[in-house]
């Protein structure tokens, strides 16, 4: 499952650099799926199933804090051992998201689709 950030967070930005997949952004941010990925053209999401073209912005996910976008997020897998996000956030507000739950292979496949 992906990994989701809480309303606890207190935007010191610890985690975004430590994303591998580049899945983290700034509150109010713009994300790409190009942005840290080897993704060009139109790339269909993992936990959505949406189509979108890599290279155009998508909305923000959230106003008020970092977010993490679910088709990006690999926990980490074939990285680290662990979500650094959860790692390296001082207030454990980097929690799995209950509402995007994949397995260890899902992961993985992800991960290889998002780096080919």
């Amino acid at each position: 499952m992906a990994i989701k950030i809480t309303e606890e967070c207190i935007n010191c930005g610890a985690c975004e650099p430590e994303c591998p997949n580049n899945a983290i952004y700034e509150n109010g941010a713009e994300w790409r799926f190009s942005d840290g990925t080897t993704i060009k053209g139109s790339y269909t999401g993992k936990s959505s199933g949406q189509a979108l073209d890599a290279e155009a912005a998508q909305p923000a996910v959230s106003a008020d804090f970092y977010y993490i976008v679910a088709d990006k997020c690999t926990e980490c897998k074939g990285f680290h051992d662990e979500p650094q996000c959860a790692a390296v956030c001082p207030v454990d507000c980097c929690i799995p998201d209950d509402s995007h739950v994949e397995t260890e292979e899902q992961l993985l496949a992800k991960k290889a689709s998002l780096h080919a």
